[in-house]
């Protein structure tokens, strides 16, 4: 029974000690659900339930980051932001036909517009300057 004992009491110091430097070395921005530092102090001051949060809850296992969960350090994605399939690419303006198209449009009408003002507003400066 002493031996039961102690052997179970080595499996929990060793799982303990490679929970903390696991958490020391693990790349803070992988970590999940909680920030590092909180982490560390989690793992140390907690011991034996403190290593099962950290193997639970905190340690960035590889198959968790393709899942597509939006929190810190998600890098799984399938496609860089840049590589991504359908990906509008912006081109030189200057090149664009139906773009400048748009731009002359809005022009002229904004210049009727301005005219049409000054047309309606043309009475009222008559009426004040006599």
């Amino acid at each position: 029974m002493l031996l039961l004992d102690g052997g179970l009491g080595l499996v929990i110091v060793a799982s303990w000690l490679f929970c903390i430097f696991d958490v020391l070395t693990t790349d803070a921005g992988r970590c999940r659900n909680l920030p590092k530092p909180v982490w560390i102090l989690i793992v140390l001051l907690l011991f034996d339930f403190g290593a099962i949060a950290w193997l639970v809850a905190g340690h960035p296992w590889a198959g968790s980051m393709t899942n597509g969960m939006p929190y810190k350090g998600n890098t799984g994605a399938k496609y860089p932001e840049y590589d991504r399939p359908g990906r509008f690419a912006a081109s030189n303006p200057d090149d664009d036909e139906a773009f400048l198209a748009q731009i002359r449009n809005r022009a002229e009408e904004q210049r009727l517009q301005a005219a049409l003002q000054t047309e309606q507003d043309e009475p009222h400066r008559r009426s004040t300057e006599d």
